[in-house]
């Protein structure tokens, strides 16, 4: 997906309210339809300029409006009066029919950010609305492109939509924390139905135009570049059929008689699990069940109440917050946007694990050929396996057939030598973390690839810069860490070291964005961004235990913050046997008691939890035991911890090391360091990451706090020197300019 412009629509522009304050409204954008602004709208015979970008022709019996504001066709002030202007002149005219299109890639995506916090000016949004759903002829809007947002908003007041077969429409407000606040929930509902109403804006995803005709909310759909005659015919249409003029507004057939515990059973859905924590989803139900309740224009009020405590909620903060943060990652300040990009049509995969076949599915999935090379064939055959059994599974599920299975399979060809990857554009080796395998590797690597081939490791915490040593090209070789499991999560962190060519570095960040990956720069350090702030958080849960807290406590606590689980129910998942061996163990710790018991795991149906047939999760009192017996020997006096406390002692130390990072210039800006944790770690969206969850805190705070926890427990807890001066001068985390990786 490629995103546009980003938009901001004050609050007063579409409702002419006057609230506290405005709103950072942004949308995604798949531009574009076609070379330049063309659209091949070119049948008309008259022509009336209405404004700059506004522009009122004839094609025979039909007024056909055009909107030309590049580059997304905004819904600025300009526009909305071009628009109102135009509808009125059409309306006045001898015109049958009127068609609203609009010039270059995409109808009308959004607003004007030019006009963000300025004061309203010109006509509302909800004038134009009301002038085009109250038009004495049949309206027509002609989509292509997208229509997300406000641009679909006002598409719902025509009469009569037709669009593209490449076209889009959505609703995606819910992934900014925000309901549709132009009339969408409650027109949307009238067209579709409460029921697909409730899943196209609950899931925020753009449809495409065949979707949108079965469903209703495209009555046409036009041939690709024929998009204007094919509306005006359509419009004529309508008029020698006499067709009536379809206001949404009143149009209750589909909100009356209506099952009510629909809506108490979309909250209980599977679909619905994914909102824990969100607000904007449950303000959507409850706005869909003012459409079918109440009448039009009280079910209009009960959406901008409900719009208005959005707007103001930190949820919708945080998920605005992180809108703009995934965009931002991709800049980089010192590689320039015309940096040359290698190319990498053939890539090979070193290790055939659970780490290696999921890398290889994500450039299989993306059409890339992939060769992976393992030692035993034993081992090949197993990961292949595995792949396999991956995609029959995608395959069972509906996502495509049993040919496309083979079809996928077909590019991944198997290996037991690294001649093999002579050729391959780039490597990722994905062997087990053990430095001196690695540089034997690179050091073969170097011998067999061509000039050129990026060279790139997969470690999650191993340096980079010594692992180039192994090569005779340390401008070739970089880090692209994935996470766990590969084919599933989005976060991949490109590890630049200090020899690392910038070719080769925007090189891994385009083929993270072509696998469908966020590709986040870092520098070399002891676990790099992700890794490094995770080692703080789990000694502090280590630390807790040896005060008296239980692991199950610990657990839910993040579980209520919003994480999928805790760092013990995350360890009994993995395995606690991971690195440890039954030889050298002394029961020193609490995982090494476990193991000892054979408490291992999930797997072992006993762990830090006890297990059901199920791997349904319950306290258990062995490790309870285990527990109390380490806090009486810690020295550390017991306490009872809140979760506010827990939360605390988490959370914190992950914003220190975030600000150390900074510091040390391993991350280019603080939100690139909260886009790892959302994307790989599943930090929830709607509290922003680690960084934003200092800034809200407030950088004084956060400071405070630190210094009392070091007084009380050591310098675990000593301030960086990045939070002193910030907290010092009134600064943010986010303010902080951008900087390049230090190498």
């Amino acid at each position: 997906m490629r995103f546009g412009m980003v938009e901001v629509w004050p609050i007063d522009r579409w409702t002419r309210r006057q609230y506290p304050r405005t709103v950072v409204f942004v949308f995604p954008l798949t531009l574009p339809i076609g070379p330049g602004r063309s659209n091949n709208n070119t049948m008309t015979t008259s022509s009336t300029t209405i404004n700059d970008v506004t522009e009122l022709t004839r094609d025979g019996d039909v007024a056909v409006i055009t909107l030309d504001s590049p580059p997304v066709n905004a819904l600025s002030s300009i526009v909305r009066d071009g628009l109102w202007e135009a509808f009125r002149q059409a309306n006045e005219s001898d015109a049958t029919a009127i068609v609203l299109i609009c010039a270059g890639r995409t109808f009308i995506a959004g607003a004007d950010i030019t006009e963000f916090g300025g004061a309203a000016k010109g006509k509302g949004l909800g004038e134009v609305q009301n002038m085009m759903e109250s038009s004495s002829k049949p309206v027509v809007a002609a989509i292509h492109g997208t229509a997300l947002g406000g641009g679909l908003e006002v598409a719902l007041c025509a009469h009569y939509r037709i669009a593209v077969p490449s076209a889009k429409c959505g609703l995606p407000e819910v992934n900014l924390g925000l309901l549709p606040g132009a009339g969408g929930t409650q027109r949307l509902p009238r067209i579709v139905g409460p029921q697909k109403a409730l899943e196209f804006m609950t899931a925020g995803t753009h449809v495409p135009a065949p979707a949108c005709l079965e469903m209703g909310l495209v009555d046409e759909l036009a041939t690709e570049g024929n998009l204007l005659a094919d509306a005006v015919a359509y419009a004529s249409r309508l008029v020698a059929e006499n067709q009536p003029l379809k206001k949404v507004s009143e149009n209750n057939e589909k909100v009356t008689g209506v099952d009510m515990s629909i809506f108490d059973d979309f909250r209980k859905s599977k679909a619905a699990r994914k909102f824990r924590g969100f607000l904007a989803p449950e303000a959507i139900i409850k706005t869909v069940e003012a459409a079918v309740t109440l009448p039009f224009d009280e079910g209009i009020a009960r959406e901008r109440e409900l719009f208005a405590g959005l707007v103001a909620s930190p949820e919708s903060a945080a998920q605005r917050y992180v809108f703009f943060a995934e965009r931002q990652v991709w800049k980089m300040p010192d590689v320039p946007r015309d940096t040359p990009v290698l190319p990498v049509e053939s890539v090979g995969i070193i290790g055939a694990g659970t780490m290696g076949g999921g890398i290889a599915m994500n450039f299989v999935n993306a059409g890339i050929a992939v060769t992976i090379v393992e030692t035993k064939q034993e081992a090949l055959d197993r990961g292949l396996g595995v792949v396999r059994g991956n995609y029959e599974r995608s395959s069972r599920n509906g996502r495509f057939d049993m040919a496309e299975v083979d079809r996928r399979m077909s590019m991944i060809t198997g290996s037991l030598s690294l001649d093999d990857l002579a050729e391959v554009d780039m490597v990722i080796e994905a062997v087990f973390e053990n430095m001196d395998v690695k540089k034997e590797i690179f050091g073969n690597l170097d011998r067999i690839c061509k000039p050129g081939a990026v060279l790139a490791s997969n470690t999650s915490a191993l340096n980079i810069d010594e692992i180039a040593t192994a090569t005779t090209r340390p401008e070739s070789v970089i880090g692209m860490h994935f996470f766990s499991p590969a084919n599933v999560m989005r976060c991949l962190e490109v590890v630049r070291a200090d020899h690392t060519s910038l070719e080769v570095i925007n090189t891994a960040m385009q083929t993270a964005k072509k696998i469908g990956k966020l590709g986040a720069l870092v520098g070399v350090c002891p676990g790099f961004v992700g890794n490094r702030l995770l080692a703080k958080r789990t000694q502090q849960a280590q630390a807790m235990l040896d005060e008296g807290a239980m692991p199950w406590e610990v657990d839910q606590a993040l579980y209520e913050f919003g994480f999928a689980m805790g760092p013990f129910q995350m360890s009994d998942l993995a395995g606690l046997d991971i690195g440890w061996s039954a030889e050298k163990s002394t029961g020193s710790t609490i995982r090494e008691r476990l193991c000892e018991l054979d408490r291992r795991g999930q797997k072992t149906s006993a762990g830090y939890y006890d297990y059901d047939e199920n791997r349904t999760p319950s306290p258990s009192s062995v490790t309870e035991e285990i527990v109390k017996e380490f806090a009486a020997k810690s020295g550390k006096a017991a306490k009872t911890f809140t979760q506010e406390e827990i939360i605390e002692r988490l959370v914190l130390p992950m914003v220190n090391e975030g600000a150390k990072i900074l510091e040390e210039q391993k991350a280019m800006r603080a939100s690139d360091i909260d886009m790892i944790w959302i994307t790989g770690y599943n930090w929830p969206a709607y509290r922003g990451g680690p960084m934003h969850y200092g800034d809200v805190m407030g950088l004084d705070k956060v400071l405070a706090r630190l210094k009392e926890l070091q007084a009380e427990q050591g310098d675990f807890w000593k301030p960086a020197a990045l939070i002193e001066k910030l907290a010092a001068e009134g600064g943010t985390f986010a303010a902080i300019p951008a900087t390049p990786i230090k190498v």
